[in-house]
């Protein structure tokens, strides 16, 4: 009895989408439908509603997403990519306000985020290419020296 219950829940919500979609060109999705665009788990994206990243509606009990959620849900992800954390992925998000008037504020923060990852990427690359010399020289010389005891 629950599952039919459950069935018809999934069911209305469909079709609820699927009206929408009729009428304004697709703007409501479904979480596997965000799943399966973006590569990731239904796991995923609970755990950045459970975060209070995203809030998706509820059609009977389903998750019903808007453009406006598929458009946080890629930056988030795009956030993840280059290391962000989730306070600052919030925080990013909640810069753009109701309407966008926080978008230069978006920007700026944005900016100030990948100026210090490059500083940070510079400085590895910077270790990476001392680590890299010292052991090209440590090389040539266990060599010479095996060579030295060969000949």
């Amino acid at each position: 009895m629950l599952q039919s219950v459950a069935r018809k829940r999934a069911a209305s919500a469909q079709e609820v989408v699927a009206s929408h979609r009729a009428s304004d060109g697709g703007e409501l999705f479904g979480i596997t439908e965000l799943c399966a665009e973006f590569g990731i788990t239904l796991r995923t994206i609970r755990f950045y509603e459970d975060k209070n990243l995203l809030a998706p509606r509820r059609v009977n009990g389903t998750r019903v997403y808007t453009r406006r959620d598929r458009a946080r849900l890629a930056l988030i992800l795009r956030s993840k990519a280059i290391g962000a954390t989730l306070a600052e992925i919030r925080h990013y998000l909640d810069l753009y306000g109701d309407q966008g008037e926080g978008r230069v504020q978006q920007m700026k923060f944005v900016l100030e985020r990948t100026d210090a990852a490059i500083r940070e990427l510079e400085l590895k690359r910077a270790h990476i290419e001392a680590s890299l010399a010292e052991l090209r020289v440590i090389n040539a010389e266990v060599r010479q020296q095996l060579e030295r005891r060969s000949a």
